[in-house]
This record gives C-alpha cells, structure tokens and sequence, in this order.
C-alpha cells in the first residue's frame, strides 16, 4: 500500500470505519458461536480455549494472505522474536484472559464502558510515556465526546451501578491498559518489522498460548459442524483482517489519530446485536443517534490537522 494514501483523513476514515464494523460485529456474532459450540455464558474455560482457537486460526489465515500478497513466506526474523511475544502477551493473552473472566464477573454494559477507555489510555500512554505525539485540549475534549457517547448508547441498555469488583470490572480495566499498550507497541515496532508479519505470528503464538490454558482450566469446545465452522472462520477473518489493517494504519499515523475511532466499536456492536439478535432497544433510539453523533464529534476533534503530531 502507498504510505501517502494510508496518511490521508478519508483514507484512514474508511478503513479503521471497516475495523469498527468487523469488530463491532464480533459482539453478537460471539454470542451467536458460543449457543453453536454449546458454550455457556459462564463457562469462562471454554470461552478461553474457543478464543484461543479462533486467535490461532486468525494468525495462520494472516500469514497465509500476507504471504501470497507479497509472494514470499513471512517468518519472523530473528529481531522480530521479542516483539512477538510483547506484542502477543498484551494484545491476545493478557487482554483477552482478562477480558473473559472479567466479562464473566460484570455486567455486558459495563464491560463495554470500561473497555472503551482504551481508547483514553492509548493516546496517554503515546503521548506521555512514549512522547510520538503533543497531548492536546482538543485531543482530550473528542476523547472525552467520543467516550460520552459510549455511555449514552450503554445506558439505554439499562444494568448499569457503580459497583466494582477486582475480578469483574476490575479485570476488564486490565485488559482495556493491555490493549492501548498493544496499540503503541505496534506502533513502536512496526517502524523496523512488517506489521503484517507481527500481527500474524503474535496471534498465532497468542493462540496457542490462549487455547493450552483453557484447555488446562477444563474447556470444552465442540458443536463443529459446516454452518459452526463457518462462523468460526469468519469470527477467525474479523481479527485478522481489523487487527493488520489496523496495524498497518498505526504505522503510519499518529496513535490517536487511529486509537480515536475504537469508540465505533461498541456502536457498531449495539446496532449489529440490533439486526442479528433482535436487541433494539439500545440501536434505534435517541440514545442511539445520540450516542453517534458524540462519537463522530469526538473522532473530528481528535483527526482536526491541528492537533496532528508536531
């Protein structure tokens, strides 16, 4: 891809707007794979180990397509293995071993909420402790929209307290800090290593990883027919196709710039839970609209040229 092209604002507005919906539609779609391999709500073993074989299917479809793309085998060279295991103990095995037990322990609005401070957390880490960019009023202000926006459209959903729980809400904040640290590190790394190939081999080893442990915590998973296996393989297509385009954009744009647009998650979760599972109490509201035009208040505040890095 031309670096000039992945730098332009309507560029870089569609294709993490295309993550967001790929992610976003991980929400109902997960709900849709754990009723097809018989998984329970709180069966937080299976869900590691199903997450773990999705993760590991992802790795292997994105050094699959990465390889034939450019017409050669990507290994990690010797210099790629510590950025590996970094980049694939904060952006698979800590976040999501976290995420699923503290999504377990809390409440679906919560954890939406409290996960989107990634967002938060990414431009602050860039920012503060890895100074690739100025921490701006501005930048704060479309966070602070952006994340207004993602409470508005989980309050509608009802559920919400301010009760916290070290292994419920507690949990997910540890996995929301390893995913914005995983944004930065991408962004550390794929200045001398093909993000592609980083994305690829850190699911891959994360996967595994994932898949051991709940295997070990006594995770089942089975229900595998063609429509299941199908769905797992989609499931599979939507971290690798989000996770390198977004790793590809991070490399050459400004952590916030990209980091902004994560808040379109949970939206596009609500509205895509709305169409396949019926949920519209939350997407076609004013709360819903609402909460959209917080979102995109946030995101133009934060991709205005005058807060782009100095």
């Amino acid at each position: 891809m031309n670096q000039k092209l992945l730098t332009k604002i309507p560029v870089v507005c569609l294709l993490t707007l295309i993550c967001c919906f790929l992610w976003g539609s991980a929400f109902p779609v997960v709900k849709i794979g754990y009723q097809m391999f018989s998984i329970g709500a709180s069966d937080t073993a299976s869900q590691i180990l199903f997450a773990g074989i999705r993760f590991t299917l992802a790795g292997i479809l994105v050094i699959l397509f990465g390889s034939l793309a450019s017409r050669k085998l990507l290994l990690p060279r010797r210099s790629a293995l510590v950025p590996i295991g970094l980049l694939s103990l904060a952006q698979t095995i800590i976040q999501y071993f976290f995420f699923y037990i503290g999504l377990a322990n809390t409440t679906g609005v919560k954890s939406s909420i409290i996960n989107a401070s990634s967002t938060f957390f990414a431009i602050l880490m860039s920012s503060l402790l890895f100074r690739y960019e100025k921490l701006t009023r501005v930048k704060l202000l479309g966070c602070a929209a952006g994340f207004a926006g993602v409470i508005l459209i989980n309050l509608a959903g009802g559920s919400f307290d301010f009760h916290m729980k070290l292994t419920g809400e507690g949990f997910i904040l540890i996995a929301a800090l390893s995913y914005a640290l995983s944004s930065v590190l991408v962004k550390k790394f794929s200045a001398r290593e093909n993000p592609v190939m980083l994305s690829g081999w850190q699911f891959i080893l994360g996967g595994l990883i994932l898949a051991a442990g709940g295997a070990a915590m006594g995770g089942r998973v089975s229900g595998f027919t063609i429509p299941s296996s199908l769905l797992l393989l989609y499931m599979a297509m939507i971290s690798a196709v989000a996770y390198s385009l977004w790793g590809i954009l991070l490399k050459y744009n400004p952590v916030s710039r990209i980091a902004v647009f994560g808040f379109m998650n949970p939206v596009f979760g609500v509205i895509l839970s709305a169409l396949l599972l019926g949920e519209n109490n939350q997407a076609f509201s004013l709360y819903g609209l609402a909460a959209l035009i917080l979102v995109s208040l946030g995101i133009f505040l934060v991709n205005r040229k005058d807060t782009s890095v100095s």
